[in-house]
């Protein structure tokens, strides 16, 4: 293969990558959503600067992604925290856990989603959605909501999807004089879903048990008081994360 040849790839293996060129298209995209109140300072241990934490305020997410556009057919199971970047409000990207490895890969080479190997499901078991995230055999959490017992209004679900997302991506360099080594690309990354249709959405009451997990922490973000919970679906497309904070700027 000549340089050139090179240039051209996507990603490896050479002649059946990992995941296939972007973007991606979801289609019947499904949210459940549990907003809850934590503790300031287990989030302040891990929101990195120059984000600011107002309010310790949590959501936690499935999301059921049975149509993309080369990815396949997958559910994923996150946390995330409110933070604000200057005078702007979004979320902080704390983890991702799913079942799928093109999604995996994609999502932490091309961008900086941080995913893991997880085992998410999201149902209705009789008249409530539910919502559990496995690791490995163990289980880290569950969540329950009456199933549409409340018709939200379709902007306002809109709003809660479309918020800024900012997350972390970190490179280490090959060689490094210091034992430990250190990082090649140390960036703060936001994205925001700006293509998206909203075809349906719901609240109700609902519950959230974290379980603890040394590979799966979520229980380190305890649920203090839960504020308000919803079940969304959606066509949309993901857009491309760009920096906005460089950590290694005027680094020595």
């Amino acid at each position: 293969m000549k340089k050139e040849d090179v240039l051209r790839q996507l990603t490896t293996p050479i002649g059946a990558p990992a995941y296939p060129r972007g973007p991606f298209r979801f289609y019947n995209r499904e949210y459940f959503n549990i907003l809850y109140r934590s503790d300031y300072d287990a989030l302040r241990a891990v929101v990195p600067e120059p984000l600011e934490i107002d309010e310790p305020l949590v959501r936690w997410e499935v999301m059921r992604m049975p149509d993309t556009e080369g990815l396949g057919d997958y559910t994923e199971c996150g946390q995330v925290s409110q933070v604000r970047f200057g005078q702007e409000k979004g979320e902080y990207l704390h983890s991702m856990y799913l079942d799928n490895l093109p999604a995996l890969a994609s999502g932490r080479e091309v961008s900086a989603y941080p995913k893991r190997l997880g085992k998410p499901r999201l149902y209705v078991d009789s008249d409530a959605l539910v919502g559990t995230l496995d690791y490995g055999t163990l289980r880290v959490a569950t969540a329950t909501m009456g199933y549409k017992h409340r018709k939200m209004d379709l902007e306002k679900a809109k709003a809660e999807i479309c918020v800024p997302t900012f997350m972390l991506k970190i490179l280490w360099n090959y060689d490094s004089p210091k034992p430990a080594g250190e990082p090649r690309i140390c960036e703060l990354l936001r994205t925001q879903i700006t293509d998206i249709t909203v075809k349906g959405a719901w609240s109700g009451p609902a519950r959230l048990e974290l379980y603890a997990h040394a590979l799966a922490p979520m229980s380190d973000f305890p649920v203090r008081e839960i504020l308000g919970a919803s079940h969304i679906l959606t066509d949309l497309t993901l857009a491309r994360a760009k920096r906005c904070h460089d950590y290694l700027d005027g680094a020595a």
